[in-house]
């Protein structure tokens, strides 16, 4: 079993043959980031490995069981094993945000990675997954010990905090249409699957997901998507979005206007 994991968490499997949605989805423009971090193991020699999962503690979650809450009490992270956690802001007024969703070899918990905080987010599990959590205390003691550890902490902080700016910058620059554009180009570059319509989006993700991701509601989400279905771009086939023109999303991401 800790073997298992052990393969799991340091993201092994070479990128081109890694299955379909394994890299992290993100709303970014930069398309050099939608491979998302490297794994946080990767550059950890086969006994730091089995060191620092020797201090986790593994969990398994059912899609969307909560694995931190925003304001609770933080202490340490989650190594990814398998599937996909979703993270996202709720604002005191009730709605959300996605920041991102997190595969495996990716780390969850932060922007603090030890201990006497409290979290400024939450996490849930999109799909079933397996996760496993460094206390923070340990954590620490283990990134003085094996400083390619503490480096990895470091490079994965620094993705995400520029995702999450760059997140900022396109819910404050780009308009709401701009962005349900953007991100179906994202989706299927991620997950697009070949289909006699077009490219098949081969990923569960509900209009209320959608909704999340862009910074809008999901009727308004429901309402966009019929419209785009009217004019030949998309269609939606048994719960799936197939892009049909993704041309014209192209056009729509640079110029549209809500």
């Amino acid at each position: 079993m800790m073997l298992q994991a052990a393969n799991a968490v340091r993201g092994t499997v070479p990128p081109a043959v890694r299955p379909a949605g394994s890299s992290s989805l993100l709303l970014t423009e930069n398309q050099q980031w939608i491979g998302g971090p490297p794994p946080l193991m990767d550059k950890l020699s086969p006994r730091e490995r089995e060191l620092v999962l020797r201090q986790g503690r593994r969990k398994v979650l059912n899609r969307g069981q909560t694995l931190f809450s925003q304001g609770g009490k933080h202490d340490g992270i989650w190594l990814i094993e398998s599937g996909r956690i979703r993270v996202f802001y709720t604002s005191p007024l009730g709605r959300e945000i996605t920041l991102a969703y997190w595969h495996v070899g990716n780390f969850v918990g932060g922007p603090e990675v030890f201990e006497g905080t409290v979290h400024q987010w939450s996490g849930v599990a999109s799909s079933n997954c397996s996760v496993v959590h460094l206390p923070g205390k340990e954590l620490r003691s283990l990134a003085v010990e094996i400083p390619n550890l503490a480096i990895g902490l470091i490079e994965g902080l620094t993705f995400k905090g520029k995702c999450y700016s760059a997140l900022a910058q396109m819910l404050g620059t780009r308009s709401i249409t701009q962005r349900l554009a953007h991100l179906l180009l994202h989706l299927v570059e991620l997950y697009g699957v070949e289909d006699a319509d077009g490219r098949v989006i081969a990923a569960a993700f509900t209009h209320a997901d959608i909704a999340h991701m862009v910074g809008a509601t999901r009727q308004w989400v429901t309402i966009s998507l019929k419209r785009m279905q009217e004019k030949g771009i998309v269609l939606t086939k048994r719960s799936q979005i197939v892009v049909c023109r993704p041309d014209v999303l192209e056009e729509m991401r640079g110029h549209a206007s809500d």
